[in-house]
């Protein structure tokens, strides 16, 4: 299929002037004043530190920044010294400064950094965050080695992150990937990552980049089409995981369409696939594990139970055309008790993603809707974990979200009569 050329002619004429690289590094931004010059720096050390024979290209791709963005970044490519000493190696390092071609957005800035790798040749190509503070010059080899050496299309980062942190991921995708595809792969929806030139290359042949999971989930459509289509997937441990807190962020209803809406609807477009795998097996994990400190999460459980009950309250009307009467059964019985003994089971809760799942395929309601509708269930589940939880380590967390796993494993079959039914 024709890969649709996205290029402006500036852009076109400076990867002329490179004509070959080794290694790119695309960075896309998006209001990053805060963080985008120190990750800029971080990503040149590395590549200096770990990748001083090989050919660099970065790509600063910005999706329409209203800040100061734009300014540090150029003045990063004009003041850093560091370029300096890199031009004394055999080849030097470039920078790309460039602005995001097509539909405003990160699937856009994606499909232009992935696009000059493949013009460049690029063996290898990693993806960082423009918002990141605890990015290291480790990460920029850690991304990026499995690639060059053990010829892996796919790295995924593996992060050390508060018990609490990222929740949707630990009680709906991660669990809900790993059961469809049968990989362990921890961070499914994951926007720092590394690719091989020819993973890159077969991303472009896709026609999603202007479709709504082009642009609402790029970064799980890449790690579920690896998983499915059979790449070569590992991880690399990077520690912890902070970032600047953006204000405009939108509230939890909307997020939860945004992550899970895109892993819903890849189920279809994979089941073929994932119809025959049964249970999960472990990927490679590269890196020393190490302890940093993390940031604390703050949870309100008393507000958690409540919305529940709310939900509950007023939902049951609507989630009565799509659930099974067991499992709303199980949901009005568990919004009564009180605080100290709410427990939202792990077999509950996974039939109650199946189901939605299913509402989704099938068209139940509007997809946005019906997933909002999810919110008040995933603040109970969340309030019970923490309920259950909260004098663990995070080892033991980790152990628990694992029996959340296999619980989404065992019920499979569950999955597969509803979508069939």
């Amino acid at each position: 299929m024709a890969k649709e050329l996205i290029l402006g002619p500036e852009v076109l004429h400076q990867i002329e002037g490179i004509k070959e690289a080794d290694i790119l590094v695309g960075i896309p931004s998006y209001n990053s004043s805060q963080t985008i010059g120190q990750v800029i720096r971080t990503v040149l050390e590395g590549l200096a530190k770990h990748f001083p024979d090989k050919r660099s290209v970065v790509v600063v791709c910005d999706t329409g920044s209203r800040d100061e963005t734009l300014t540090i970044v150029y003045q990063v490519a004009i003041e850093d010294p560091r370029l300096i000493l890199l031009s004394h190696s055999l080849d030097p390092l470039h920078k790309i400064i460039t602005p995001c071609y097509g539909i405003p957005g990160r699937g856009s800035a994606l499909q232009n950094i992935l696009r000059i790798g493949e013009i460049l040749r690029a063996r290898a190509c990693a993806i960082v965050d423009s918002d990141l503070r605890s990015i290291t010059p480790e990460w920029i080899e850690l991304l990026i080695k499995p690639v060059l050496l053990e010829d892996f299309d796919y790295v995924s980062p593996y992060y050390l992150r508060h018990k609490y942190d990222g929740t949707i991921t630990n009680s709906i995708i991660y669990p809900l990937t790993r059961a469809l595809y049968g990989k362990r792969l921890r961070q499914p929806i994951a926007s720092d990552l590394g690719l091989s030139g020819g993973l890159a290359s077969y991303y472009l042949t896709k026609d999603i980049w202007h479709t709504e999971i082009g642009q609402r989930g790029a970064d799980v459509w890449m790690a579920t089409t690896a998983l499915a289509e059979g790449f070569r997937v590992c991880q690399s441990f990077l520690g912890a995981r902070i970032q600047e807190t953006k204000n405009h962020r939108g509230d939890l209803s909307s997020m939860l369409t945004q992550v899970v809406g895109p892993v819903f609807s890849l189920m279809e477009n994979f089941e073929q696939i994932w119809f025959s795998i049964r249970g999960s097996e472990p990927l490679p994990i590269y890196g020393f594990h190490f302890e940093v400190g993390l940031q604390p999460v703050n949870v309100n459980l008393d507000r958690m139970v409540n919305a529940y009950k709310l939900g509950v309250s007023d939902l049951a009307g609507i989630w009565k055309n799509f659930l099974s009467v067991d499992v709303l059964d199980g949901l009005k019985n568990l919004s009564n008790p009180n605080l100290t003994v709410f427990r939202f089971q792990d077999a509950l809760w996974a039939k109650v993603v199946f189901e939605f799942a299913v509402a989704y395929f099938k068209n139940k309601m509007d997809r946005d809707h019906l997933i909002k509708s999810l919110t008040p269930l995933y603040l109970g589940r969340t309030a019970s974990f923490v309920l259950e939880t909260q004098d663990s380590s995070a080892a033991e967390v980790e152990n628990r979200i694992e029996l959340l796993c296999l619980e989404y494993e065992n019920l499979k079959p569950y999955l597969l009569e509803k979508w069939n039914g």
